[in-house]
């Protein structure tokens, strides 16, 4: 259904730093910067898709939204967090942990303030 997620960023290089060491925590690749300027992340189909406004207005975090972000395991969700809080990131919510459901479940602001969760698969 999704191609892509698109999100705005007041500073490329900060929102480089926080994502490429975030998703290599997780197994992915460094971003690369395509010819409008916009930084991509692709890993398995998807795209995270990273640009300053079109508008030239600052970027804002989306009031209610959430970026889901898959892990292989717990600890590959722990790493997640530790690397994005290490990295400008803000620990948000309750501290990483287990769902009733078994799935395994951290969330972050990204230095632009977008709310994100890493959440392995449920065991249960």
């Amino acid at each position: 259904m999704f191609t892509h997620i698109m999100i705005g960023s007041n500073d490329l290089e900060k929102a480089r730093r926080f994502y490429d060491a975030t998703f290599a925590a997780l197994g992915g690749k460094a971003g690369e910067m395509d010819a409008r300027g916009r930084l991509i992340y692709a890993h398995e189909g998807g795209r995270l898709m990273i640009t300053t406004p079109i508008d030239g207005k600052p970027a804002t975090a989306a009031n209610g939204g959430t970026i889901g972000i898959g892990a292989a395991s717990p600890d590959h969700v722990l790493a997640w967090h530790a690397q994005g809080v290490a990295h400008g990131g803000l620990s948000i919510e309750t501290p990483p942990s287990e769902r009733p459901n078994g799935a395994f479940v951290a969330y972050l602001r990204d230095p632009d303030g977008n709310k994100l969760t890493a959440r392995s698969q449920p065991t249960r």
